[in-house]
C-alpha cells in the first residue's frame, strides 16, 4: 500500500482536513509565483496546527539555497521537494541539511527516469508529467507505463485524482501526491481528501 500526499495546503481550514483524514504527507509550496505558493512564516504558522503524525514537504523551485535551508532549520518542513535543480546542487544542499530531499522529473519518456535515478544524488524522485512552457504542477498525467524498476523510491503526481488513483497504484510508487485532485475550484476539499485517503488506505 503506497503512502499519500496531499501537496499545496494554503488555509487554516486545510490543515484541519488532513489531520481529520491523516494522509501521511502534506505539501507546502514555497516556489515563488504559483497559485499555491506560501511564505515560510506562513508555512510554519500552518504546520504548528499539523498533527505530529504527518510529515510536512516543503516544495521549491528557483529559490534561494539559503531559503530552503532556512526552512529546514526552523523546523517547518521534513522533507525537501526540489524542482528544476542541478544533481549539484542537491549535493550541496545534503551537505547542510539532514532531512530528506525529493527530486522532481519532468517525465517526457522512460530515460528521463533513469537519468535521474542515476544521477540524482536524492532520497526521492517524485515523477510528473512534462509540459512545454509548464514547470512543476501540470496537473496532468503521463503514461505510467514508462516507469521502469528503479532505485529510488518515488513519489508519483500528475493529475491523480478519485477517478484513477487505483490504476496510479500499480506502478510502484512510494507515495502517491495528490494537489488539484483534492480540490474544488481552486480550493482544498475536505470530502475529497477523506475520500483519497480512504482508497489508498482500502487497497
Amino acid at each position: 500500500m503506497p503512502k499519500i500526499k496531499i501537496c499545496g495546503l494554503k488555509r487554516p481550514e486545510d490543515i484541519i482536513s488532513v489531520n481529520d483524514a491523516r494522509p501521511d504527507y502534506v505539501g507546502f509550496v514555497f516556489a515563488p509565483g504559483r497559485k499555491r505558493t506560501v511564505s515560510l512564516d506562513k508555512g510554519k504558522s500552518l504546520r504548528s496546527g499539523l498533527s505530529d503524525e504527518i510529515k510536512a514537504v516543503g516544495v521549491f523551485m528557483g529559490n534561494g539555497f539559503d531559503e530552503i535551508i532556512t526552512a529546514a532549520e526552523r523546523g517547518i518542513i521534513d522533507l525537501i521537494q526540489l524542482h528544476e535543480y542541478a544533481p549539484e546542487f542537491v549535493s550541496e544542499l545534503k551537505k547542510k541539511v539532514s532531512i530528506p530531499i525529493i527530486s522532481a522529473v519532468s517525465v517526457r519518456n522512460t530515460i528521463d527516469i533513469i537519468n535521474a535515478d542515476n544521477m540524482m544524488p536524492a532520497d526521492y524522485l517524485l515523477l510528473d508529467n512534462f509540459k512545454p512552457g509548464i514547470t512543476g504542477g501540470t496537473g496532468e498525467s503521463f503514461n505510467w507505463e514508462m516507469i521502469p524498476a528503479l532505485s529510488k523510491p518515488f513519489f508519483l503526481a500528475g493529475g491523480i485524482n478519485a477517478d484513477n488513483i487505483r490504476s496510479s497504484m500499480k506502478y510502484g510508487a512510494y507515495c502517491i501526491d495528490i494537489s488539484s485532485g483534492a480540490e474544488t475550484n481552486g480550493y482544498k476539499d475536505e470530502k475529497k481528501i477523506k475520500e483519497l485517503v480512504r482508497i489508498i488506505r482500502s487497497e
